[in-house]
């Protein structure tokens, strides 16, 4: 690989680290009762709420239609993400040193895998959340569930959860991004020489 190349690649691997300090992803719910919003943001390693109060006011609220407690010591996912992170930081950043355009191509084709994992876990997440509802729940609506939607609006009773991407995950976009640029400027250089 071209100099240019095997540094954006490091650049890349480097804005990772990044994904430490942002929430990857968010849902707000908004209804009458709160009209300064409440809500929940998924970072790489924990759950909060989006004000102080919001996780408890939330498993609140979901504890009178049966939802289970939403607990972030509870989800191994929360553990592991963080060294999947670091995991990736080496690979792009070995790729970037040693200049391999192979080893940024696997690196691509693992981020792409990592990323459709953790989507599909977070939708299994919400599902599992969303509709084994206690049976002896305060409020009971046949036929109702309660999962927020995967990305986008849905209304669930008189709350509109929205669940969308947040900082944390445009981070890991643009990382994405610039390997496959990396590539791109380097195939282009490539074909340059011949």
């Amino acid at each position: 690989m071209k100099n240019k190349s095997k540094i954006i690649v490091i650049l890349a691997s480097l804005l990772l680290i990044l994904t430490f300090f942002f929430p990857l992803w968010y849902i707000d719910l908004e209804a009458p009762q709160y009209p300064e919003g409440i809500g929940l943001e998924i970072w790489l390693n924990k759950i909060t709420g989006q004000n102080p109060h919001d996780l408890e006011n939330i498993n609140g609220l979901n504890h009178y239609i049966g939802m289970k407690t939403i607990d972030p010591e509870s989800i191994p996912e929360l553990s592991i993400m963080p060294f999947i992170i670091i995991f990736l930081i080496l690979v792009g950043l070995t790729s970037g040193i040693l200049g391999k355009r192979s080893l940024v191509y696997i690196w691509i084709v693992l981020f792409f895998i990592i990323a459709a994992i953790g989507l599909y876990d977070f939708y299994m997440w919400e599902y599992d959340y969303g509709h084994n509802l206690n049976p002896n729940a305060a409020i009971k609506i046949p036929g109702m569930a309660y999962q927020p939607p995967l990305i986008g609006s849905k209304m669930l009773l008189n709350f509109n959860a929205i669940s969308m991407p947040h900082v944390g995950f445009w981070i890991l976009f643009v990382v994405f991004v610039l390997a496959a640029v990396a590539l791109f400027i380097d195939n282009k250089s490539n074909e340059g020489i011949k």
